[in-house]
């Protein structure tokens, strides 16, 4: 699952620098340019990602041995990809609502939590993660 974690944070952080930008662009709606397309696919890509990372913690969660903090990113990917998904059911996707979706507290919560257990994943390069591994505190 660690490999599975390091990607969602990169394409989740690409796609939130990709809206910071968009959202900075005061664009009234996505129609008819670049930028509003990228927005659209880009969110799409993280709809996708945020819908594997929860069937990551499902399966993960199946193991005896997994550490609680695995509930709360589950419980942040769903909020997060509801978001997402509301956006994305728009006709018209503006700078505002990108700027809106990117102060959500889902998201952001969501993105500590990946920035959280991709810096343990690289500090502890040669031990399994307290989340997934052997070992977990209950």
């Amino acid at each position: 699952m660690l490999p599975e974690i390091g990607n969602a944070c990169s394409a989740m952080e690409e796609c939130y620098e990709l809206m910071l930008a968009y959202a900075a662009q005061g664009l009234p709606t996505d129609q008819g340019s670049q930028s509003g397309a990228r927005v659209r696919d880009r969110l799409a890509r993280a709809a996708g990602t945020l819908t594997e990372l929860i069937v990551r913690c499902a399966v993960a969660a199946e193991l005896e041995d997994v550490h609680p903090f695995l509930a709360v990113l589950d419980r942040d990917a769903r909020s997060s990809l509801a978001a997402v998904e509301l956006v994305l059911a728009q006709p018209s996707i503006s700078s505002q609502l990108i700027d809106n979706l990117n102060a959500s507290i889902h998201l952001r919560a969501l993105l500590t939590d990946l920035f959280l257990l991709s810096e343990m994943e690289t500090a502890n390069q040669a031990r399994p993660l307290p989340v997934f591994g052997t070992g977990a505190a209950r």
